[in-house]
């Protein structure tokens, strides 16, 4: 059944499984064989483990909500242990590394029922928001091919726009689950900081920036991955409060008659928003109008201040240095330029230029813009706030591929993406959920997300107001030219 489990989403299979229709055999060799059919054509799968998925698939599964239901990891986080994991990097490629250790959202993933058919492509550590390592080279927009998927999850996106899977793990330190599904028409929710496990390893003490969750094509299963994973693990740093009641009874549940913020412009001075990415809120405004929702041009004027991008790279340079440091000792040698492209060795000699004042000042100003834009939300003098903000996901349409590179000053690829996604990282600043929705589409057919953005800790918010535009104007018809 491949043609027709193509674009069912991971809901809907596993209540296949449910009900004896399918089982979780049938669905792993659908998917893989889907996989085999467009993988060529938009490089997103880059480590295949058809063998031991279809072996899992034969065996006792934990009776999760996705019992059965095929997805794919990531190759930055959610390792599991065994199976091949290189973060995008030659360093990690040429050695043939293997994970030494399951990372706790894959252990919840796998506790859900879900079983992992491969790995997919990302960027190197996950720098840049397009997947064009050196490593495995570049992923291809199905809806373009000669168009980024965005990053760093684009592997994960382009395979589940094509429909390989119906859901695909994600993870987002700057944009890196918004991005790609705006540029790959998909669901991208990042959850607020906390919600999801990082460890054993990591963890929002040392790395704030960034969270874990999916790309999927429904809010619903959206809602359910989050349920799925959000349950912390003993010992984890920082715990998101807890929902009221499950976030997939948010779907569908009336958001009532929400106040939402509008921000067009672009909040760091990088440049200018394209027209269709302006047009794309537009379109939202007259949607959330029609639902009842009131729509005012006022946004939070933290995002304007012009430190919030030093100190952001400085929380990020600081991050890498620490990640290719934690290579070198799993390779036993000291890493050079040889090993990494040269944007990734370029921000690396910064962040060794980090100093610790200067790593301090970022983790409080990180702090003190978090305050300052909750106020927006919730205003210290008791009068009413906001409920939602409103803006585009990116500045631009997908670009095309080769936009980040720039081989004579390799840093200029950096100061490029903060042009095209402008919108995204000050809420992995503020810890704030985010979800960017497939409702726009270009002319000339390449799709454009809308970003909202919640209250620390109001995912349902989110979900619900997500559920309500999803049905209002539903997109699970709209499929990329490049599919299974």
């Amino acid at each position: 059944m491949p043609d027709e489990l193509a674009f069912r989403d991971a809901t809907a299979q596993a209540e296949l499984v449910r009900r004896g229709e399918v089982s979780p055999l049938d669905l792993v060799d659908a998917a893989i064989a889907r996989v085999e059919a467009v993988n060529p054509t938009v490089n997103a799968v880059i480590h295949p483990l058809f063998d031991k998925a279809r072996e899992q698939a034969r065996g006792a599964l934990p009776d999760g909500p996705f019992r059965g239901v095929p997805i794919l990891f990531k190759d930055l986080m959610c390792a599991v242990a065994g199976d091949p994991y290189h973060r995008g990097t030659n360093a990690l490629k040429r050695a043939g590394f293997r994970a030494q250790h399951t990372d706790d959202l894959a252990v919840r993933y796998l506790e859900a029922g879900f079983v992992c058919i491969g790995r997919t492509n990302t960027p190197e550590f996950g720098l840049v928001p397009t997947t064009e390592p050196h490593a495995h080279g570049a992923s291809r927009n199905p809806w373009d091919v000669d168009r980024t998927t965005g990053g760093s999850s684009g592997g994960s996106a382009a395979a589940v726009a094509t429909g390989m899977v119906p859901v695909a793990h994600a993870n987002d330190g700057g944009g890196s689950i918004r991005i790609p599904a705006s540029c790959n028409g998909l669901v991208g929710l990042k959850p607020s900081r906390g919600r999801t496990s990082e460890g054993p390893n990591s963890g929002h003490l040392t790395s704030p920036l960034t969270v874990e969750g999916c790309v999927s094509r429904s809010v619903r299963d959206s809602a359910a991955v989050l349920d799925a994973l959000a349950r912390p693990f003993p010992g984890q740093p920082v715990i998101a409060p807890p929902p009221s009641r499950p976030f997939a009874a948010e779907v569908g549940a009336d958001p009532g008659r929400l106040r939402i913020g509008v921000l067009t412009t672009n909040p760091l001075g990088t440049g200018e928003v394209d027209a269709e990415c302006v047009a794309a809120v537009e379109d939202a405004i007259q949607l959330l109008e029609s639902l009842g929702h009131v729509v005012e041009h006022e946004y939070p004027k933290a995002f304007e201040d012009p430190a919030v991008v030093a100190h952001f790279t400085a929380l990020w340079d600081a991050g890498l240095a620490d990640e290719i440091t934690d290579v070198g000792r799993i390779l036993g040698r000291e890493i050079t330029a040889d090993d990494v492209e040269p944007l990734t060795w370029a921000m690396y000699e910064g962040g060794l230029g980090v100093t610790a004042q200067q790593l301090l000042d970022a983790v409080h100003a990180l702090q003190r813009f978090g305050r300052d834009v909750s106020t927006w939300w919730e205003p210290l003098d008791g009068s009413v706030g906001f409920d939602l903000l409103l803006c585009p996901t990116l500045a631009e349409p997908p670009v095309p591929l080769g936009t980040f590179e720039h081989a004579e000053m390799p840093i200029l690829g950096f100061v490029r993406a903060a042009q095209f996604a402008p919108f995204c990282a000050g809420f992995n600043l503020s810890g704030q959920p985010a979800i960017s929705l497939p409702l726009y589409w270009t002319e000339s057919g390449l799709p454009v997300g809308v970003h909202f953005a919640a209250a620390y800790g109001r995912e349902d918010l989110l979900l619900r107001l997500a559920s309500q535009l999803e049905q209002a104007r539903p997109w699970s018809e709209r499929t990329p030219p490049v599919r299974a």
